[in-house]
């Protein structure tokens, strides 16, 4: 059937929402019908994708429209077209067929596609014979949806793309192009405005800040050599085995010579193997998807599926998570499904709809980061995230995701005013849309990908955060929400707000250390020292520190040696391994040149010995997560500030008890009687006072005896010691 002038002059003009009824070829009673839009074009000849001459094309349309009918099936179509001497080759994207199937289709309207990213996005594919780029995205409510790019002119006549209506995706598959190259989104909304031009939410890669275009790329590396490492984790249960981090932000821990970021590449070359030697056991990013904002560190991602192209290509994120897992190093990334920015190229009314957020700002607009919120309860937007999710673990082999504001997405009324947030169905406060997701993300990737790891930073008492999300009983509303840990925000407030009071002050607040312990084993914890803690005017761990110079490199020292004997995984962020002084800022790197001074590079030693006897000493992590591994032998003397306690590894045979005690006071207490539940030699197999960190020295000669449950010892100033039994 002949197409209506209408419909030809609303194609001409790039206003036809269906452009694939109109162009392409369409089989009739006389043969194949060919129409296309070749730019430029005076003649125009027909040829097969493998060069045989099909016929030739007439011009219908001064605006370079042409059309022919040939004795031919309908098929993949190469046109030769002819101007002013010079001739070029058109593979035509509209004589293709669709790529998705109904398989697809199904899934992803029942939001349980767990391959999203080999759907959505660009993908480098070959398809009916041709090599191109298959695009796809979902915009439910646009009236028409064109790819724009460096291929095209950025010309939203040349793409406009197929719709499949049932469930909201567009897509066109582009013949003869590669990787590399720019691309947006075109979207006219149903009411006829156009957006502004949309970057891929399933892009694998970014253009460089402060350009924001998508880029086709082929994510990760097909040559992983990291079998054992994985299997390693698959196999054993993270809550009894050392989990020691070290928080890094990629954009500062070093700088290069130009003050510029250095490459994932380099980065390898240089942060692996610092990591290896301090004895670490992961490497925790802060997030590394595509942001447009430097001083945001990545919480306000708008590429969620894109390495930041900061620091290169996604290739070479793909080659720094392999030579840390040859190194035997995990690496973990702040994932945050809690908000997204506001940038008009990303989500935020994408197809001219409130699409991935809520349309009712009391829903769907956070007040503390002025940015938008999800909407768990819509289907394709848990799915987009969860897969997200999936796609690190899957595509980049990443071993674990710390969930960043695990809080705000718990609760309708967080950071609100009364009449500032909407209530849930029961009149109650909780987010149970979000929880659900939560819940389903965390089944999902412990399902899909053995070994991985969920942390959520949860700083409130919700009940269950680290029990296992098993499917409820349909009677009510189910809050384990399955993550492996959840991070200890009262340890560190407690800790840290002791550690900062002067010591003669300190015997007034005992309980800030010792509080901790009625709750430590109700959750599977990680001890968090983060950037949250050393930025925005709070000063430096160093400087948090009571005392003059001398006295909070011995606080901070007795505090680390603290912390790595209490209860619970470890994570510290970069610089405070060897004291940094400044508070940390993301547009510099951290003051390397520090540890030219015995006092910050005695700190370095310290916390590079602390992991290696935490990673080698059983007693000191089997535990982490289970009250038998702790004990308490002294607790209540406020008056001298110290506290001692023993840790044990459960279930491990043949493991010895460490002894942890710590003397908070400057003074240095010989003749101090400790009970030890063993008679025998104790080894002192740590002093957070020994010359090696910038001590002085004081300490038992090595060892103590316990006779009849007790051991006299010497406690040096404001240090922490361990004693081992040794028989």
């Amino acid at each position: 059937m002949k197409p209506s002038e209408s419909a030809l002059e609303s194609l001409l003009q790039g206003t036809n929402a269906d452009p694939f009824s109109l162009l392409g070829t369409h089989a009739g009673p006389g043969g194949t019908h060919l129409r296309a839009i070749l730019p430029g074009a005076e003649e125009v000849e027909a040829f097969s994708l493998d060069g045989h001459w099909l016929g030739k094309l007439e011009k219908v349309d001064e605006r370079f429209l042409f059309e022919g009918r040939l004795r031919i099936k309908p098929q993949p179509i190469r046109y030769r077209c002819t101007a002013r001497g010079h001739d070029w080759l058109v593979t035509d994207p509209y004589t293709f067929g669709p790529v998705l199937g109904p398989v697809d289709d199904l899934l992803i309207a029942q939001g349980t596609h767990y391959r999203l990213f080999d759907k959505l996005g660009a993908h480098l594919i070959e398809h009916e014979g041709a090599q191109g780029v298959h695009f796809a995205v979902w915009a439910p409510n646009a009236r028409q949806v064109s790819v724009v790019g460096d291929f095209n002119d950025w010309d939203a006549k040349r793409h406009v793309m197929r719709s499949r209506a049932d469930i909201g995706v567009w897509e066109i598959f582009i013949p003869d192009i590669g990787d590399y190259r720019a691309y947006k989104y075109h979207i006219v909304g149903v009411d006829g405005a156009v957006q502004p031009l949309k970057a891929d939410p399933f892009a694998f890669m970014s253009e460089i800040r402060p350009d924001n275009a998508s880029v086709t790329a082929v994510p990760a590396k097909l040559d992983w050599g990291d079998k054992a490492h994985r299997d390693h984790w698959a196999s054993i249960d993270a809550r009894t085995v050392p989990v020691s981090i070290y928080e890094v932000h990629a954009g500062s821990w070093k700088r290069d010579r130009w003050n510029w970021f250095l490459d994932w590449d380099a980065l390898a070359d240089e942060l692996i193997p610092y990591v290896v030697e301090m004895g670490f056991t992961h490497i925790e990013f802060l997030p590394i998807s595509e942001h447009p904002y430097d001083p945001s560190w990545g919480y306000q991602a708008t590429g969620l599926y894109a390495p930041s192209s900061r620091f290169g290509e996604p290739a070479g994120f793909a080659r720094f998570i392999d030579g840390a897992h040859r190194a035997g190093i995990g690496v973990i990334l702040d994932w945050v499904p809690a908000h997204f920015p506001t940038d008009e190229h990303g989500l935020v009314r994408f197809d001219g709809t409130a699409l991935y957020e809520h349309a009712d700002p009391r829903q769907g607009f956070q007040p503390d980061w002025n940015t938008l919120i999800y909407n768990f309860g819509r289907r394709e937007v848990a799915s987009f995230l969860l897969n997200n999710a999936l796609f690190w673990a899957e595509r980049y082999h990443v071993d674990g995701l710390r969930v960043d504001a695990v809080a705000s997405m718990l609760y309708r009324d967080y950071s609100r005013k009364a009449g500032e947030w909407i209530p849930n169905q029961e009149g109650g406060r909780e987010n149970w849309e979000a929880v659900e997701f939560l819940r389903e993300v965390n089944r999902a990737v412990y399902r899909e990908n053995p070994g991985f790891m969920t942390i959520a930073e949860e700083s409130t008492a919700w009940p269950g955060v680290t029990q296992p999300a098993y499917d409820g009983d349909g009677k009510g509303h189910e809050t384990a929400l399955g993550f492996g840990f959840k991070w200890n925000m009262g340890f560190m407030h407690d800790t840290l707000r002791y550690m900062s009071r002067d010591a003669v002050h300190r015997k007034y607040h005992h309980e800030d250390l010792t509080f901790g312990l009625m709750y430590a084993f109700s959750e599977n914890y990680v001890l968090p020292l983060s950037h949250d803690e050393v930025v925005h005017g709070k000063g430096s761990l160093l400087n948090k520190m009571s005392g003059d110079d001398w006295q909070k490199f011995a606080n901070l020292r007795a505090y680390y040696a603290f912390m790595w004997g209490y209860p619970g995984k470890k994570l510290l962020f970069m610089g405070q391994e060897f004291a940094q002084r400044r508070e940390w800022s993301e547009d510099r790197a951290l003051d390397w040149d520090l540890r030219a001074a015995p006092a910050h590079e005695g700190v370095r030693n310290l916390v590079r010995d602390l992991n290696r006897l935490y990673r080698t000493k059983p007693a000191l992590h089997a535990g982490d997560c289970d009250g038998e591994g702790f004990e308490w032998l002294i607790v209540d003397d406020k008056e001298n500030c110290v506290f001692a306690w023993l840790r044990k590894a459960p279930g491990v045979p043949n493991s010895r008890p460490v002894a942890v005690i710590s003397n908070m006071t400057p003074t240095m207490r010989t003749g101090y009687r400790v009970p030890l539940p063993l008679d025998g030699k104790w080894s002192e197999i740590l002093n957070s006072d020994s010359v090696h960190y910038g001590g002085t020295g004081k300490g038992n000669l090595g060892q103590v005896k316990a006779l009849h449950g007790e051991a006299t010892v010497t406690l040096p100033p404001l240090a922490t010691i361990m004693l081992e039994y040794t028989g």
